[in-house]
């Protein structure tokens, strides 16, 4: 089955802080048919993102798939308040990189 990475489908990647306790991730389409492919695909979810980041599924507090923007959103407790020692990230911006390369089923 030939695929594609999600980094090759989504306008936008992307995660920051959802105040200190939390991070968001955001994954947006340009298409409706884009967004429905990977939301359809099962690649994502919540449970495939808690095995992707490695956390017990626990720690995802939100997941929605907001259609009107052809949208992907999670949001994950951080194991640390943002800028509290041993954050590497303060500003959660770093966090979306193993979201790239998701590879999607696609029917071509």
């Amino acid at each position: 089955m030939k695929t594609r990475k999600l980094s090759d489908i989504a306008k936008t990647i992307r995660s920051k802080n959802a105040g200190t306790d939390k991070i968001t991730f955001d994954i947006i389409f340009r298409e409706r048919a884009e967004y429905e492919l990977v939301k359809q695909s099962g690649a994502i979810t919540r449970e495939t993102m808690a095995k992707l980041y490695r956390i017990p599924e626990e720690r995802i507090s939100d997941f929605v798939e907001y259609d009107p923007a052809y949208a992907i959103k999670f949001t994950i407790y951080r194991e640390r308040p943002s800028g509290s020692p041993g954050d590497a990230d303060i500003f959660g911006a770093q966090q979306y990189a193993p979201l790239l390369d998701i590879e999607i089923p696609c029917i071509d």
